[in-house]
């Protein structure tokens, strides 16, 4: 178990709701990554867990009970503790959502470290047998309402097809390798593919940094007023998210690398899976992912236990 050695503070806005939102990441004294609402009376812990995921609609990870206490936009935040090698911890947020920060994982690992992280065991997944979910799988599943709903919206499917998957496969090494491949009709993104494997060395870490770490989220302006109308995206700004214009020729502000938005897709995929509840080995492969799709592929994973081995690892 592997948790930090000081209070990690962070403020700034829920990017769904726009309010305010104050969090303490503290060290912890049991196994597992927890939230707690300590704006409500029920201040019960909140495991961040698949199996603890509530929704994935909102183009987030959300955790715990939506008709009671849950936290949204946890992903970010994962990633950069799996990165930095914390599995054990306690989340104090008094709102319900992590704070979007500069809408990526960079400023959270970076005061992770700063606060120091202690050292011990730490849980291995390796996974044994190819686990496959697609998005054509997942909307058979929906009621018909939900169905409906996703492709009006066009939210969920419309536009990107229902070609997309997420795969779980066994690896020959002892790393997390990930290729991730989006596609979008807007020009400026099209089609982008990358490919990080983390692997506990340095050269994994300072590769995640450079290359990876500040990648922020992303959205359309002209989907902008949909999102808010329906109570999403009200926290959002040209400083914690990619805007694309209305042609989706150009980006309404800079981006640090013309991939920018696959290298994001990275960090969601990381942090998706480090509520596995510890170190996936494996290869992971997305295409047109989604967080519904890395939390089904999960479960579709930990439903047979031939489909993987448990390990204690220092």
């Amino acid at each position: 178990m592997r948790t930090i050695k000081n209070n990690v503070v962070c403020s700034g806005v829920g990017i769904h709701s726009g309010d305010p939102i104050n969090m303490i990441v503290r060290p912890f004294d049991r196994p597992g990554i927890f939230f707690r609402r300590v704006d409500l009376d029920d201040k019960n812990l909140i495991p961040a867990t698949y199996d603890n995921v509530c929704d994935t609609k909102m183009r987030n990870t959300t955790i715990g009970n939506l008709g009671g206490a849950h936290v949204k936009t946890i992903e970010h935040l994962m990633a950069a503790l799996f990165i930095a090698g914390v599995d054990s911890a306690l989340v104090d947020v008094d709102g319900a959502e992590v704070p979007i920060m500069n809408g990526s994982a960079s400023l959270f690992y970076r005061r992770i470290i700063e606060a120091g992280v202690t050292k011990g065991k730490y849980k291995k997944i390796i996974v044994k047998k190819p686990v496959v979910v697609t998005a054509r799988e997942m909307l058979r599943a929906l009621p018909l309402r939900e169905r409906v709903a996703g492709f009006i919206s066009g939210l969920f499917y419309r536009r990107r097809g229902l070609d997309g998957y997420v795969k779980l496969l066994p690896s020959k090494d002892k790393a997390l390798n990930i290729k991730a491949t989006l596609i979008y009709p807007e020009p400026i993104i099209g089609k982008q593919s990358f490919v990080y494997s983390f692997d506990e060395t340095k050269w994994s870490i300072d590769n995640f940094i450079k290359n990876i770490a500040s990648a922020r989220t992303f959205g359309k302006y002209a989907e902008w007023g949909y999102l808010k109308a329906h109570g999403m995206a009200r926290g959002a700004d040209e400083k914690n998210v990619i805007v694309l214009d209305l042609g989706g020729k150009k980006t309404l502000n800079r981006i640090y690398w013309p991939d920018e938005f696959v290298r994001h897709k990275i960090i969601d995929a990381i942090g998706d899976m480090f509520t596995s509840g510890g170190f996936i080995v494996g290869n992971l492969e997305s295409y047109k992912g989604s967080h519904a799709l890395n939390n089904a592929v999960l479960k579709k994973l930990f439903s047979n236990p031939d489909n993987y081995d448990i390990i204690d690892a220092e």
